[in-house]
């Protein structure tokens, strides 16, 4: 591992092979760790030259992070990764026993991961799904209570880690209220805190221990109604102090329209409120020039908690995923 400081923010690259100035970029402004999208695979062996094309670029093993979460978000598809139902389809097909399916299908998806050097994933989802959720987030979520949604997502967490894959917690503090689609709109939520401290919130907190958190861009109108999550220093506060969440906490993509202003603008205002590191996904190279030069490197509080979460990278534990998916497919 590098002993520099990291730059404070996750970074994309445009298509599936690293431009000469995309490589020079990075050795520059040493993200913290990348992360992929469907533009950047093609094949098996594209894929695995790309993560190594990454980490060789800044010089070290950068995180590799990925959404895979199965369903509608699986950036990875067949030959290269099983397909996956949703979720929330997938919780209810398995009824009592969805607590071990749920480990067991994210100990394979996280499995084929580290196959092409991905060794991120920003996973669990622990938004608690209510009627009207948006359709963009409610069949990603894990169920519609919080004992379920606790239960599976811890699942989830110690599936990854068994399989040397670094968990990201997201949203927090909890999108499930929203009714909007924080690609597109500023979702806001009207209930009153105690509300969201019995459900919302609570999702989070056994989830305190974890290495890396992803906010939410959204407005809590009777706690801070002026900003979403991910700019607001109240919620961030809320979320290191009240939730207990001592891991390096990044945006959702700043790019998304939920946010205004400028991608830089966006990005200091989510530094300047307690995140530590930007997420900037759709990998336009002026754009993140732009924002590094406005974010610079993570404060000492971000590379400490950065440095923790790279230290609890585990050594994956060898398994057969075909006779984990063999048990998996027992339970239904």
């Amino acid at each position: 591992m590098s002993t520099a400081r990291f730059g404070a923010a996750i970074l994309g690259c445009a298509g599936p092979r690293l431009t000469s100035a995309e490589r020079a970029f990075f050795a520059a402004c040493q993200p913290f760790g990348f992360i992929l999208f469907a533009r950047n695979v093609e094949d098996a062996d594209q894929l695995c030259a790309l993560t190594s094309d990454l980490r060789d670029a800044v010089g070290w093993h950068a995180p590799i992070f990925i959404d895979q979460e199965g369903g509608r978000v699986q950036r990875l598809r067949p030959p290269l990764a099983r397909e996956w139902p949703p979720p929330l389809d997938h919780a209810a097909a398995l009824g009592e026993k969805a607590a071990r399916g749920f480990y067991l299908r994210y100990r394979i998806l996280a499995t084929e991961l580290m196959r092409y050097g991905i060794d991120g994933n920003c996973a669990p989802m622990l938004d608690i799904a209510r009627p009207d959720t948006h359709p963009f987030l409610r069949n990603r979520c894990y169920g519609e209570t919080l004992d379920q949604v606790v239960a599976l997502g811890r699942a989830t967490a110690q599936a990854h880690l068994d399989a040397g894959v670094l968990p990201v917690v997201k949203h927090m503090p909890g999108h499930g209220l929203g009714t909007l689609d924080s690609h597109l709109e500023l979702p806001h939520i009207a209930e009153p805190r105690d509300a969201l401290e019995a459900l919302d919130f609570a999702a989070f907190k056994p989830f305190a221990d974890l290495p890396l958190g992803m906010t939410a861009h959204l407005v809590f109108d009777r706690i801070d109604p002026d900003r979403p999550a991910t700019v607001s220093p109240v919620m961030m506060r809320l979320i290191r102090e009240d939730i207990g969440f001592g891991g390096l906490i990044m945006t959702d993509d700043i790019s998304m329209e939920a946010l205004s202003g400028t991608v830089p603008e966006r990005g200091a205002a989510a530094l300047a409120a307690g995140c530590d590191a930007v997420l900037h996904c759709n990998g336009d190279l002026e754009e993140m020039r732009a924002l590094m030069d406005r974010v610079g490197q993570l404060d000492d509080a971000g590379q400490k908690r950065a440095d923790a979460a790279l230290a609890r990278r585990p050594e994956p534990v060898e398994v057969d995923i075909d006779a984990l998916a063999d048990d998996l497919r027992a339970l239904t």
